[in-house]
């Protein structure tokens, strides 16, 4: 799958999310290792600490799906965002060479990228 159908799965997503509470709706799209797509957007609650981040919603579905390695995710939202710190965390558990790439959902032209290491460089892990 190419960036630009990443992307627009990513864009696609985002108009599912779940946001009463902050209306900021995010989506986001990885792609594994061995080629598949996997999509997630945020759910809100209004009990704030039980919403979940598009990203980790995206990675629950790979997971549940039996992959566990990440090539690339991106995140649509607008502004321009890049991954919150937990989801930071949560991504770099799936590979230390994944590729981030942050996309303005109202203009997808403006994007940024980093490696997950840039965003998170001294994670938290066990030694497995």
């Amino acid at each position: 799958m190419s960036e630009t159908e990443l992307i627009q799965a990513a864009l696609a997503v985002r108009k599912k999310a779940y946001a009463p509470y902050s209306k900021f709706h995010v989506g986001a799209a990885l792609l594994t290792t061995g080629g598949e797509v996997f999509v997630g957007c945020n759910v809100e609650n209004s009990s704030y600490g039980l919403a979940i981040c598009a990203e980790r919603y995206a990675i629950g579905a790979m997971v549940a799906a039996g992959h566990k390695s990440i090539a690339k995710i991106v995140v649509a939202a607008t502004p321009l965002a890049s991954p919150c710190g937990a989801c930071r965390q949560f991504i770099i558990e799936f590979g230390e060479d994944i590729e981030v790439v942050s996309v303005d959902a109202n203009d997808p032209d403006q994007l940024n990228r980093w490696s997950i290491t840039e965003l998170i460089p001294h994670h938290f892990h066990f030694d497995k």
